[in-house]
C-alpha cells in the first residue's frame, strides 16, 4: 500500500507528552527608545494649520522659545513599538501572577472595563455641571454607602487616589481632629508597626508626626507590651495593618484600639489588606475611628503599573467634617457636591477621585453581593493556605513567625535556608522564575524576614494555577541546589535583567527623562 498520501487520523497521530513545567520564551526585541527610533520628518498624522495662529493667542511669557523636541515616527513605527513593548510584558491576564504580595492581584471582570469606556464614563469632564453628571455621581454615592457597611464607618471619602493617598488622608484628619481641640501640639506621636505597610510610617513622617514603630513578638503579632511602653500623653493615633503583611491576623486587635482611646488617642485601620476578611470582620466593630481601603486591590479595580488607582477613607461620625472637600451628598432629589465644609483638611486630589476605578470598584461589588464578597474572602484564604503547604514541602523554604498556625490571604516565607547551603538569594530565583513566565516579588523594606518571599493568591486562582505556581517554585529550589548558576545567572528567557542596585543609589545616575538619558548614560 502507498501511504505517502495517507490520512492521519487523530487516533493514528501520537502527541508528545506534555512538560512537566510550562514552556515558556518571553519575547525579546531589544526595543529601542521612542526618541531613539526617530526619523526628523516623519509624521504619523498631519495636523492642520489653526486658523489663528497660536502664537498670536498666547500671551508672550507661554510662548516657547523653540518647538518641543518630540519623537517624530510614522504610525506604522508607533505600533510596532508598542506591540513589541507588549509582547514583552508579564500581567495578571499572561501568567500564574499569586507572586505579587500584598498586592492583592486578582482578576479585574473584563465587562467592567466595558462600563468605562462607555461614552458616558469615558468622555466626562471634571468641570462639567453637576446637572450633567448625575449618574455618576450617584454610582459614587452608592460606592460610599456599600463601603460604610462593609467596614462599619459613618462616611467614606472616594477623593484620595489611591491606598498611600487614603493613608495620607487619614493622617491629615487626625491631625485636623487635634488641631481642633488644642491638642496638637502635645500629640506628635503616631504608632505603628513593622509589618504594617510602610506607607502608614511615610504618612505620619510626611504629615509632621515622630514616628514609634512596634516589632513582633516571638509569635509574630505586635508587641502588645511594647504597644503599653509606647502609648502616653502624646499618641495621637495608632496606624496599623491587620492582618499584617506576612498574612498572620491579630487576635487582640480591639485590645491594641482601647489601650490607644483610654491614652486619648485615634486608631486608624489600614485595610489594604482587607482582601480575606470581607464580610468576616469590620473596622468598626474592633473600634477603629478611621480606616481605608484599596479599590484597587481588594475591589479588582486594575492596578495599571501602579496608577490610577483609588482609595477610600471611613471615618466615624465624630471625625466626619474634616473628611476631604468636596463630599457627595444626596437630598432626596438630585446628587451634588458640597464645598461647604469649614472642618475639611481640604482637596488630597483635584477634583473628585479615579471615576473609571470607582465605577469598576461599585460593577463588582454590586455583582457579588453581601455572600459573594465574603465567599471571595473565603476562598482567598482556603488558597492561601492551600499553597502555604505546598510551598513549605519545598526544600530551603519556611514561614517564620506564628509556626503551625493559618494564615490569612498571604504569607511571608524565606529562602534563609536555601540561601545559607547553596548561596543563591531570592532575587535570584525571582529572575529565574521569570524564565516560566510567572512574577515573583520578595517583599518591602526592612527585610525582617531573611530572604523573603511574599506570595497572595487571590480568589481568582484555581487549584491548577496554584499547583503550576508551586511546582515551578519547587523546580527552581531544585536547580538552586543541584546546578545554582543556572539560577545565579537568570534569567535566560525573559526580557527582564538584573538590575544594577549601584546605579538606583546614585542619584548621579538617574535618568527621568531623555535629555537627562543622553547626559548621564550616554554621555553626550
Amino acid at each position: 500500500m502507498n501511504t505517502e498520501h495517507a490520512t492521519v487520523t487523530p487516533a493514528d497521530a501520537k502527541i508528545g507528552p506534555k512538560p512537566p513545567l510550562r514552556r515558556f520564551h518571553q519575547a525579546r526585541w531589544d526595543e529601542p527608545l521612542l526618541f531613539e527610533l526617530s526619523s526628523p520628518g516623519e509624521r504619523g498624522v498631519l495636523v492642520p494649520e489653526p486658523e489663528v495662529p497660536l502664537d498670536d493667542s498666547l500671551p508672550e511669557g507661554l510662548r516657547r522659545a523653540a518647538p518641543p523636541a518630540l519623537p517624530e515616527l510614522s504610525q506604522l513605527h508607533v505600533l510596532r513599538h508598542y506591540l513589541r513593548l507588549s509582547q514583552e510584558n508579564l500581567g495578571v491576564d499572561l501568567n500564574v501572577d499569586v507572586g505579587q504580595g500584598t498586592c492583592t492581584m486578582k482578576y479585574s471582570p473584563k465587562v467592567n472595563d466595558r462600563f468605562v469606556r462607555d461614552p458616558k464614563i469615558a468622555e466626562l469632564h471634571p468641570l462639567q455641571d453637576e446637572r450633567t453628571v448625575q449618574g455618576v455621581l450617584e454610582i459614587v454615592y452608592r460606592l460610599e454607602r456599600l463601603l460604610r457597611e462593609i467596614s462599619g464607618m459613618d462616611r467614606v471619602s472616594l477623593q484620595p487616589g489611591a491606598g498611600s493617598a487614603a493613608i495620607y488622608t487619614n493622617v491629615a484628619m487626625i491631625r485636623a481632629y487635634f488641631a481642633a481641640r488644642g491638642e496638637l501640639e502635645q500629640r506628635d506621636e503616631v504608632i505603628t508597626t513593622i509589618f504594617s505597610h510602610p506607607s502608614n510610617a511615610a504618612c505620619a513622617k510626611t504629615a509632621g508626626f515622630k514616628v514609634i514603630t512596634l516589632y513582633p513578638d516571638a509569635d509574630g503579632y505586635p508587641d502588645i507590651e511594647a504597644l503599653k511602653a509606647a502609648v502616653g500623653p502624646r499618641t495621637a493615633a495608632l496606624l496599623i495593618t491587620n492582618p499584617e503583611d506576612t498574612g498572620i491576623f491579630n487576635p487582640r486587635i480591639e485590645e491594641f484600639v482601647k489601650i490607644v482611646h483610654d491614652a486619648g488617642g485615634l486608631c486608624s485601620y489600614d485595610q489594604a489588606n482587607a482582601n480575606g476578611i470581607l464580610g468576616i470582620t469590620r473596622a468598626r466593630d474592633a473600634g477603629f475611628d478611621l480606616c481605608h481601603f484599596n479599590l484597587h486591590k481588594t475591589f479588582s479595580t486594575p492596578h495599571a503599573c501602579g496608577g490610577p488607582a483609588a482609595g477610600a477613607s471611613g471615618v466615624t461620625e465624630a471625625l466626619a467634617p474634616f473628611l476631604p472637600r468636596p463630599t457627595v451628598e444626596f437630598d432626596g432629589t438630585r446628587y451634588r457636591l458640597d464645598d461647604d465644609r469649614p472642618e475639611s483638611v481640604g482637596k488630597i486630589r483635584p477634583f473628585y477621585g479615579v471615576v473609571p476605578n470607582l465605577v469598576r470598584a461599585y460593577a463588582w461589588i454590586m455583582a457579588l453581593g453581601a455572600e459573594g464578597l465574603r465567599e471571595a474572602a473565603e476562598v482567598a484564604v482556603l488558597n492561601n493556605n492551600y499553597l502555604m503547604k505546598k510551598v513549605l514541602e519545598i526544600r530551603g523554604t519556611s514561614a517564620p513567625y506564628a509556626e503551625g498556625r493559618r494564615r490569612i490571604e498571604q504569607v511571608r516565607y524565606s529562602w534563609a535556608k536555601l540561601a545559607e547551603e547553596t548561596g543563591v538569594h531570592t532575587e535570584d530565583i525571582g529572575y529565574r522564575a521569570a524564565d516560566f513566565g510567572t512574577h515573583y516579588w520578595t517583599s518591602h523594606h526592612p527585610f525582617l524576614v531573611p530572604e523573603p518571599m511574599t506570595l497572595e493568591p487571590t480568589e481568582s486562582y484555581s487549584r491548577a494555577d496554584l499547583d503550576e505556581y508551586a511546582a515551578i517554585l519547587a523546580e527552581v529550589a531544585r536547580e538552586a541546589y543541584e546546578e545554582p548558576e543556572t539560577v545565579r545567572t537568570a534569567p535566560h528567557r525573559s526580557t527582564v535583567h538584573r538590575i544594577r542596585q549601584d546605579t538606583l543609589e546614585d542619584p548621579q545616575t538617574w535618568a527621568v527623562t531623555w535629555r537627562a538619558y543622553r547626559r548621564k548614560i550616554l554621555g553626550e
